[in-house]
């Protein structure tokens, strides 16, 4: 009998449990990925992530015909599109990984209603009805959750899901053409794909994991994985990752290089957090998590909003990860926290103008994630006394970015400044200004606000409302 592999966000072949499911048996498969009106025709996939996922579609096509199998591309209301496939192909069941935003739910229940559809797991390494407490009730705090995590984790050597040779799939099911995307839409930084993602992953577990502890936070280095994109649309499996984390832990060459891919292991375990809060509390995404605060008086100022988005803060650190965002739609991890602290707590504008921002410009944007970080720097989310949590974006910069190299990559205005003012430019004397051709307040602006100050009226603002 005929299945459906209905794909959202498992663009991979291996360690794919929604494409195991249905070729169980042998019967004929058929790959399908919907054009969902929902997100584009309102906009709601940005041209990066937009043209990330097209690509990621095409390779997946690739792979698939490699295996006497293709993609087949709908576009449509989905419990439409699947009713009429159902129909015309006789296919017994839908499989498909199970998704945790509002929106995925609502839409999987709606099909779940007419259709035989089975969501199997693989968007996380435990989905979140399986990591909770002993009473049953979810975590709302990352170190018991990590821990419980942790007990229930896959070994060294756990079993990954392998690739089917063959991918039966009838000759009569018509597909449409994958959308093109625009040149300049293309994320160079991340070819997309599962077989880069497992490359990135490879060269990352090799040797860059062994010192992620002490230059992960440093955004002139490259340091990073670089996967997030890739996690976001399923190249590669939550569980490939933690098993080639739990691998490096078992094979590192030292005691350190051991804590040090336990620390990437960390931050994957808060991909799942984020995505259980999420699953648990849907409520997150229109308000904040602690009812507290709720009812901050935000500022919301239309031009500061503008000076932040455009990378026009006057705060170099600050300006150079919002303009790597609009010119690369990713960003470093420190810099997400150092911007959203500034954003909100500094010019008291609202997280959820942030979040917006950030979905609105990221190829791996997340709402899980992204919510989760956001919450987490306003200190409205999970923590249990956050808001006294104010990064200073001069500190940070110099901790970070000690010659300012980053801020060099993002801000050319800066190029030439002395490595003593790079952080602080605004106070070199007028003729070191004249000399590295940058004019504090017209080849670059002056600090939109002063931190110090910003910093004691934020204080004020959320012990108001505590």
């Amino acid at each position: 009998m005929m299945k459906i592999w209905w794909i959202r966000r498992d663009l991979r072949l291996n360690d794919n449990q929604a494409l195991a499911a249905a070729a169980g048996l042998g019967d004929p498969v058929l790959p399908l990925y919907i054009l969902d009106p929902v997100f584009w025709r309102r906009g709601r996939v940005p041209k990066k992530r937009g043209a990330f996922l097209l690509s990621g579609l095409r390779s997946l096509d690739e792979s698939l015909r490699l295996r006497g199998s293709r993609l087949i591309v709908r576009t449509g209301n989905p419990r439409e599109v699947l009713a009429g496939l159902v129909a015309e192909t006789g296919a017994s069941a839908i499989y498909a990984e199970q998704d945790f935003t509002p929106y995925a739910r609502r839409r999987d229940a709606g099909v779940a209603n007419r259709l035989p559809l089975h969501l199997v797991a693989g968007l996380t390494v435990f989905p979140p009805s399986e990591v909770l407490k002993s009473d049953g009730t979810p975590y709302t705090v990352f170190t018991p959750f990590s821990k419980k995590w942790r007990a229930l984790s896959p070994p060294v050597h756990a079993d990954l899901l392998k690739v089917p040779g063959f991918i039966p799939i009838p000759d009569t099911v018509t597909t449409e053409r994958i959308p093109g995307s625009p040149l300049e839409s293309q994320p160079v930084l991340f070819p997309a794909g599962e077989s880069e993602a497992e490359r990135r992953l490879n060269e990352f577990v090799r040797e860059r994991i062994y010192t992620y502890a002490d230059n992960r936070n440093r955004p002139d280095l490259d340091a990073t994985s670089g996967l997030s994109p890739y996690l976001r649309f399923g190249m590669l499996s939550a569980r490939q990752a933690v098993v080639q984390a739990r691998k490096a832990i078992f094979d590192a060459p030292d005691d350190a290089g051991a804590k040090s891919a336990d620390v990437w292991l960390n931050e994957l375990i808060w991909r799942e957090f984020f995505h259980s809060i999420l699953y648990h509390f849907p409520k997150v995404r229109r308000e904040s998590f602690r009812s507290a605060f709720r009812d901050i008086p935000w500022g919301n100022d239309p031009a500061d909003i503008e000076a932040w988005r455009s990378g026009m803060t006057g705060y170099p650190f600050v300006d150079a990860a919002m303009r790597q965002l609009k010119a690369t739609g990713w960003m470093h991890n420190r810099a997400r926290m150092v911007v959203a602290s500034f954003l909100v707590k500094d010019l008291t504008v609202d997280w959820r103008e942030g979040e917006r921002w950030f979905m609105q410009q990221l190829v791996d944007g997340d709402v899980a994630a992204n919510n989760g970080g956001w919450q987490w720097s306003a200190g409205t989310g999970t923590d249990a006394a956050p808001y006294f949590r104010i990064f200073n974006p001069v500190t940070q910069s110099k901790k970070f970015d000690p010659d300012g190299t980053y801020i060099r990559r993002w801000i050319p205005e800066l190029s030439d400044v002395p490595k003593r003012f790079i952080h602080e430019p605004w106070k070199m004397p007028m003729e070191i200004q004249v000399e590295s051709g940058c004019t504090i307040g017209a080849d670059y602006p002056e600090p939109i606000i002063d931190h110090k100050w910003a910093r004691e009226r934020a204080l004020d603002t959320y012990n108001a409302v505590r």
